[in-house]
């Protein structure tokens, strides 16, 4: 299977984005649950959750954060990039077919160590979820490239 190339440093620039979309669904929470290992009734048990402030099921906050770790290893900076840093700030979760809209943006490039900070969140109907920042090691073009 022949991969794409992620971007290499010198062609980032400041502004530059990349989204991804996902539908929640009670099969993908159960997945992610499996995965993850987090069994949380809040996440798993509707009769559970209907007790709780949020009255109903809700996704695990790290599936939504996924959406960032998936543009940042697919997209920007894509393939070739290495992912350090994430610090988030949960604001409100996602619920059973909600769609999540996740953005990286390039927010910082710090031309001598290769590393870029990206400003991430997570959104459903506009509102965010999700965000804070994330930092990334981007591959330096070779001479021979």
């Amino acid at each position: 299977m022949a991969h794409k190339r992620g971007y290499y440093l010198d062609e980032m620039s400041v502004g530059m984005f990349g989204e991804t979309k996902l539908v929640v669904t009670g099969a993908r929470i159960d997945t992610f649950a499996e995965i993850s290992g987090d069994y949380n009734p809040v996440h798993m048990d509707e009769e559970f959750a209907k007790t709780t402030m949020f009255e109903r099921r809700i996704a695990h906050g790290a599936l939504s954060a996924s959406l960032i770790s998936a543009i940042l290893g697919n997209d920007l900076p894509g393939p070739g990039a290495i992912f350090v840093e994430l610090n988030l700030r949960f604001r409100r979760p996602a619920f059973i077919d909600d769609e999540i809209v996740a953005r990286a943006e390039v927010a910082e490039i710090n031309e001598r160590t290769g590393r870029i900070k990206m400003k991430v969140s997570c959104s459903v109907n506009g509102k965010q979820i999700i965000r804070g920042s994330a930092g990334v090691i981007v591959p330096k073009r070779s001479t021979e490239d």
